[in-house]
């Protein structure tokens, strides 16, 4: 479960899910130093976990469609 993180939106149609998700983890490591363990997505993005890389990614129900939320598993 994460509790803090980044929140990132990415509502171009054209750019691939893996590339949006990548996207968002090269800038949470520019602006905090380390690359997130952790992307949230809406449940319409994503029906269950996958790695991006290094990064897992799961479905949330919370989150609103286009938003990724990115942070350190706690």
């Amino acid at each position: 479960m994460m509790e803090l993180g980044m929140l990132w939106l990415d509502n171009d149609e054209k750019r691939p899910f893996d590339e949006k998700v990548q996207r968002a983890a090269d800038y949470y490591l520019d602006k905090y130093g380390r690359l997130p363990e952790l992307c949230l997505v809406n449940q319409q993005l994503l029906a269950e976990t996958k790695k991006v890389g290094k990064v897992r990614v799961e479905p949330g129900s919370h989150l609103q469609l286009h938003h990724f939320w990115l942070g350190m598993n706690r």
